[in-house]
């Protein structure tokens, strides 16, 4: 892991094309921008965890007979 300093207004370049900037520093919490092409997908990690536990609990949960579905929706 690489690890820098940076001062409000300050930017780190990654490759040719992504510029993450120091937007603001404030109590205990860092705004940050990224500016990337489109085709770069950008997440918060804490998002793509919860959509991951999601799924693992969706593919474990039990499936459903078509009788039981037919009863949910009268």
């Amino acid at each position: 892991m690489l690890v820098l300093k940076r001062k409000s207004g300050e930017s780190i370049m990654i490759g040719e094309d992504v510029e993450i900037k120091i937007v603001d520093i404030g109590d205990g919490t860092v705004k940050i921008g990224i500016e990337a092409p489109k085709s770069i997908e950008i997440m918060r990690k804490e998002v793509i965890e919860q959509v991951s536990e999601e799924n693992k609990a969706a593919k474990s949960s039990k499936k459903i007979n078509k009788e039981t579905l037919k009863n949910l929706f009268k």
